[in-house]
């Protein structure tokens, strides 16, 4: 460090004496300074040209694969969110709603209309024990032990599927202290203490489901006692059993049936529905929205951004174009070219098989348009086919355009355009670290030559002096002969 500030130091004073040489007029008279500059320059130019042609055309490059990608990304966003909760899903309809919500699954594509009744809604047990001082107050030591399975009156029927839970309390474990360690258990139960009227007192709650009870054991460490004022089992008036575990009970279209939760998925094929509230006795209705209406305007939508697509693809893979020569970019134009003609419904018997089906048409430039013919004689044969088209599943046309999305924006396969953006921004980090390196040679060659040209107009300057002396002298001679 020592020698390069002494460096820098002796660089700036030769200079700065340079300069001054140059300026009151000793030396060659030229600016050795800017000498210096220039050749240094001029040594390095045609190398710093070619890196900044190169970094430009990255640049540019990675600019115009990232911009295809973000509208394929855009494509297969909004596309995604029309299948799932917009225009293009069949979203569940509940004539109650105050009785149940409904969510697509996208495991089917559902349709017709179900009856739901429901009688009863699964629940978690819920106990409080009794009454302390304060949530501070000490409860004992020893072990509580809960265990978990079917409390029925005063009977437990233990679940042996389900292991206990033992929880080590210590002798200066307060009763906020059992609550924390029940919630980091996370085994299914959670507790609080809740400050009443009475006092403060543990709450514990457990997860919906009959099977999901549990009683409380207690074993207590003799040189603490106390901890049994937490135990509690059915019958027991240790603490207060605020509501008993249960299995949700409802009827679809009739038929009896029972969960252990109020989130019910497949019930109705596709659907998850989640249980709010009973009407016994007074069945509401499940409907689907129809898309079939909204898919012409789509259909139209997709052929616009697929073409804003391939219009940008042409452009960039042209001769001279950005990605002339690009494997990603020319992979990317094969599987639109392939679009229309693939079959995106495997086993589909009916009309609708592939998107041309759909009237997506591919036109000898590589553009879509839409064939509004064919789309609608599509959707009078075949209206069901149509509508399973549009899902959020693993097959369809979302989940065509999500799988060209994804093998373009790969990163590790080289023959995609992400592969592409991969490697140009790799090869312009090596350019960038190319002319860093560059920069500093240049430095070098600057600093060198000044040192050098300094020297030789320091020894200029004193044959100068001292031609100037020789004269004055021989023209004091002459002058006095």
């Amino acid at each position: 460090m020592v020698t390069s500030t002494a460096s820098t130091t002796s660089t700036a004073s030769t200079l700065t004496t340079s300069s001054l040489v140059t300026a009151l007029g000793g030396g060659s008279g030229v600016d050795m300074t800017a000498l210096a500059n220039n050749l240094a320059v001029a040594q390095f130019a045609s190398r710093n040209d070619r890196l900044t042609t190169k970094a430009e055309k990255l640049n540019t490059q990675i600019s115009t694969a990232s911009n295809i990608k973000s509208m394929l990304l855009a494509i297969d966003t909004s596309l995604g969110t029309l299948v799932r909760s917009g225009d293009l899903a069949r979203t569940p309809s509940i004539a109650n709603s105050a009785v149940a919500s409904g969510a697509l699954t996208g495991s089917t594509t559902p349709t017709g209309t179900y009856s739901l009744e429901v009688s009863k809604l699964a629940s978690g047990q819920q106990l409080a024990s009794k009454a302390y001082a304060a949530r501070t107050d000490l409860v004992g030591a020893g072990t509580l032990t809960l265990r978990f399975g079917t409390v029925s009156g005063s009977s437990f029927t233990a679940d042996t599927a389900h292991a206990a839970l033992d929880l080590t309390i210590g002798a200066t474990d307060t009763l906020a202290d059992v609550a924390s360690k029940i919630n980091a258990a996370n085994a299914g139960v959670s507790a609080y203490v809740a400050q009443t009227t009475s006092g403060a007192q543990l709450v514990i709650k457990g997860a919906e489901g009959a099977q999901n009870g549990f009683t409380i054991e207690a074993a207590e460490d003799s040189a603490n006692p106390g901890l049994a004022g937490l135990a509690w089992s059915p019958g027991s008036t240790n603490a207060t059993l605020l509501a008993s575990a249960s299995d949700a009970a409802y009827k679809v279209d009739g038929l009896s049936m029972t969960a252990t939760s109020n989130t019910l998925t497949d019930v109705i094929p596709g659907v998850k529905l989640t249980l709010k509230a009973t009407n016994a006795g007074a069945p509401t209705t499940v409907s689907f929205a129809d898309p079939t209406t909204s898919i012409a305007a789509s259909m139209q939508d997709l052929v616009d951004a697929l073409n804003e697509v391939t219009s940008a693809l042409g452009t960039a893979t042209a001769i001279g174009g950005d990605l002339a020569n690009d494997a990603g970019a020319r992979a990317l134009k094969r599987s639109l070219s392939a679009l229309a003609g693939t079959q995106i419904m495997p086993g589909a018997t009916g009309a609708a098989r592939t998107l041309a089906d759909l009237g997506l048409k591919t036109q000898r430039d590589g553009s879509f348009t839409l064939d509004t013919t064919r789309l609608n004689a599509t959707l009078a044969a075949d209206p069901d086919g149509v509508s399973a088209m549009f899902t959020n599943g693993i097959n369809g046309v979302f989940a065509s355009i999500d799988k060209i999305y994804r093998a373009a924006s790969s990163t590790t396969d080289t023959g995609s355009l992400g592969g592409s953006i991969s490697r140009y921004t790799k090869l312009l980090a090596k350019v960038t670290t190319d002319q860093s390196d560059l920069a500093t040679q240049q430095e070098a060659l600057r600093a060198r030559l000044v040192s050098q040209f300094t020297v030789s107009e320091t020894r200029i300057g004193t044959s100068k002096s001292t031609l100037t002396m020789l004269q004055n002298q021989i023209a004091q001679w002459n002058k006095t002969s």
